[in-house]
């Protein structure tokens, strides 16, 4: 059975984690098929927008454990995973340059909810919870520590990172976690209706807004506003027909370029 099953809806990736036996555990190949997968994603043109979601009751649990301790009994290989050269799964969708959504159609914890937090927007129901139980169980949510108090209040982070205690979704949402709340049955067409009002639009438009958005957090404004993320949409030819298809009132054509 394939650990990663792949789908496209129009200009829309869907990559659903498939281990639900497992509640979708990362083993490394879960994690090996989702970086590649990111990776394709990211040069197929036809491709605007990326979800990530579960097979399942569950979005993600997080690491396998038992695949982990089977691996390296005495956790060399997860100690110094800050220092590593290549980048992990969650840095490849943190980094991806197209819009990565999560719909989450169940529960996100530990590595679960860190992949979850390397998307730009979420998509939950209101049975989900979301947590960081790493310390726990003696671990290190290292991932989250680093991105979780930049996504909400610093002293709510440390709050959840601390006590390793899940949150539900109506606290998620209120935290500034969730962009969406529906129904469990309605979690991926939720997230495809917002996958697709993005990708309706111009993709080097939505690529230059989210580099400008995500890049500026760490700039002084003065910075942020001079920043060239190497995209320029005002020179390309896609503006030409933003403005010759809204002229014309009809849906403008775009050619990525």
């Amino acid at each position: 059975m394939d650990e990663l099953l792949i789908s496209n809806f129009g200009h829309v990736r869907v990559l659903t984690l498939n281990r639900p036996e497992r509640k979708n555990a990362l083993s490394d190949t879960l994690k090996q098929a989702i970086i590649e997968a990111m990776l394709d994603a990211e040069e197929e043109n036809a491709v605007r927008v990326i979800v990530l979601t579960g097979s399942g009751d569950v979005f993600c649990s997080g690491a396998d454990l038992k695949n982990m301790r089977s691996n390296d009994d005495q956790g060399i290989r997860f100690r110094t995973p800050m220092n590593r050269p290549e980048r992990n799964v969650y840095e490849v969708v943190l980094e991806s340059k197209k819009p990565v959504i999560a719909a989450l159609n169940g529960s996100a914890v530990a590595g679960g909810f860190e992949l979850s937090l390397a998307c730009d927007l979420r998509v939950s129901h209101a049975a989900a919870k979301f947590g960081l139980p790493e310390t726990k169980i003696g671990m290190g949510a290292n991932f989250g520590s680093v991105l979780l108090p930049r996504l909400i209040s610093p002293t709510l982070a440390l709050e959840m990172l601390m006590t390793g205690e899940y949150i539900s979704a109506d606290q998620a949402l209120q935290r500034g976690l969730l962009n969406r709340l529906t129904t469990q049955d309605q979690v991926l067409e939720e997230s495809l209706k917002l996958a697709q009002q993005i990708a309706k639009n111009a993709p080097i438009s939505v690529r230059r807004v989210k580099a400008v958005a995500l890049k500026g957090l760490d700039l002084p404004i003065p910075a942020a506003l001079r920043q060239d993320p190497g995209m320029n949409p005002y020179l390309s030819e896609d503006r030409k027909e933003g403005i010759k298809a809204r002229l014309e009132k009809r849906d403008p054509v775009w050619q990525n370029k």
